[in-house]
């Protein structure tokens, strides 16, 4: 619903309407207050984990919007908005594709549950584009920093994003390299993203074969 409005308000401006995305952005905010004033009613735990999602994603679109209007871009090509998570309904194939700057995947349809969803920063967004960039080239991708900064939980919330199941290994030194080929033999069956936590414990021999 997000990139189908924001679509077409780059439409809408295209065709002289130069307030359309204001307009938008403002729709947004009345529509984020709404949920907010939602959350004080009296809700059953499921239905508040819900509006709780929607608002964490609305106020990340709305934050965008309000990016766009600011840096007056009017073109529906330009970096802020193709650098996000766009869903899409392809009418020539009859499915949902999410699509980031130059990549395109299809959508999972992993049922995940009803969990909480990652605030999405600045920060995040940069790894998005990284991680999407290497998925689409056929790569993977190895994120680096300090302990508890959220580098699975990063992983584990794209997944969720593009409606893919992702399985967390805690890598340890008595790994060896049939354990590790028998993971990899899983994730390729089931078409699953694989997060190995602490990579950096296995040894150097399953390392070496890793990396082929």
């Amino acid at each position: 619903m997000y990139a189908t409005c924001s679509v077409q308000a780059f439409t809408n401006m295209g065709k002289g309407d130069c307030q359309a995305m204001v307009k938008y952005n403002e729709q947004q905010i009345k529509q984020l207050t709404r949920l907010i004033e939602v959350t004080r009613t009296n809700l059953k735990k499921p239905d508040r984990q819900k509006v709780m999602n929607m608002i964490t994603i609305d106020a990340h679109s709305r934050d965008i919007v309000a990016n766009i209007v600011e840096g007056g871009n009017d073109k529906q090509d330009c970096f802020l908005w193709v650098c996000q998570l766009r869903s899409y309904w392809d009418s020539t194939i009859s499915d949902c594709r999410i699509r980031i700057c130059d990549a395109s995947f299809p959508y999972g349809y992993e049922y995940l549950g009803n969990g909480p969803r990652l605030v999405i920063t600045p920060l995040t967004d940069r790894i998005y584009i990284t991680a999407t960039q290497a998925s689409w080239l056929c790569l993977g991708t190895a994120p680096a920093g300090p302990a508890g900064t959220g580098k699975t939980e990063t992983t584990k919330d794209l997944s969720a994003q593009l409606g893919k199941s992702i399985y967390v290994f805690n890598c340890s030194p008595e790994m060896d390299y049939r354990t590790m080929g028998d993971i990899f033999k899983g994730l390729a069956a089931s078409g699953s993203w694989g997060c190995f936590d602490e990579f950096n414990r296995l040894v150097p021999e399953v390392l070496s074969v890793c990396s082929v």
